[in-house]
């Protein structure tokens, strides 16, 4: 696990909250790297790395998805590490997608868009010949 990630991660979290979060944010949502707990600091490490991996798994064909689809992925790989740090989390912790206010959303699909960016590989999209 690379540190390097989680740090992308920090950042397009941070961006996403200071361009989609309606008020002013709370000081823990866009807290510097350093100053995060260690199991934050992880779970963006992690998210990334699931990100990265299905960005190069589908041969960065994940182009075609749209933002939703995006969102969702994060929102549910964010979910996921929740869980594992947190025996019994707050309900609002692992809310589902429906149930994330729109200035969440959107910040998980800049987040996905942004690893995105610097996972892919130039590729050729040709189409395999049978």
């Amino acid at each position: 696990m690379q540190v390097e990630g989680g740090r992308i991660f920090r950042e397009a979290w941070i961006d996403g909250v200071q361009k989609h979060y309606p008020d002013e944010p709370k000081e823990s949502y866009i807290a510097p790297w350093d100053e995060m707990p260690e199991w934050e600091r992880s779970s963006a490490t992690t998210v990334h790395d699931q990100v990265r991996a299905f960005v190069r798994a589908t041969d960065g064909r994940t182009d075609q998805l749209n933002r939703t689809q995006k969102g969702r992925f994060v929102a549910l790989c964010w979910t996921g590490q929740i869980f594992k740090h947190f025996p019994d989390p707050k309900p609002a912790y692992v809310a589902d997608w429906d149930e994330l206010p729109r200035w969440q959303q959107e910040t998980d699909a800049d987040i996905f868009e942004r690893i995105e960016q610097e996972s892919q590989a130039p590729r050729d999209h040709q189409q395999p010949q049978p």
